[in-house]
């Protein structure tokens, strides 16, 4: 995913897009055969200013899994608000 900066954001930034892709890693320039899945997120955030800027990152399926199970549980306290 090309274009990305580091995903820090602040308390102000504003989530425009979320995408997300599995990717399989096969190998490496130190391994020859990896073959282990992983999830590449982009997020596309607007600073405090309206300034798009996109954060890229890579999970493991585990941490995505985790990543997911937190948002299912924002969902449901926000939808009781």
């Amino acid at each position: 995913m090309e274009g990305c900066s580091e995903p820090r954001l602040d308390a102000k930034s504003e989530l425009v897009d979320f995408q997300w892709k599995l990717g399989m890693a096969v190998s490496s320039d130190s391994c020859r055969s990896l073959k282990y899945p992983y999830v590449a997120v982009l997020l596309k955030v607007a600073d405090h200013s309206g300034q798009v800027k996109n954060k890229c990152f890579e999970m493991t399926i585990p941490q995505f899994q985790n990543f997911y199970r937190q948002f299912k549980e924002i969902a449901a306290v926000i939808e009781t608000v």
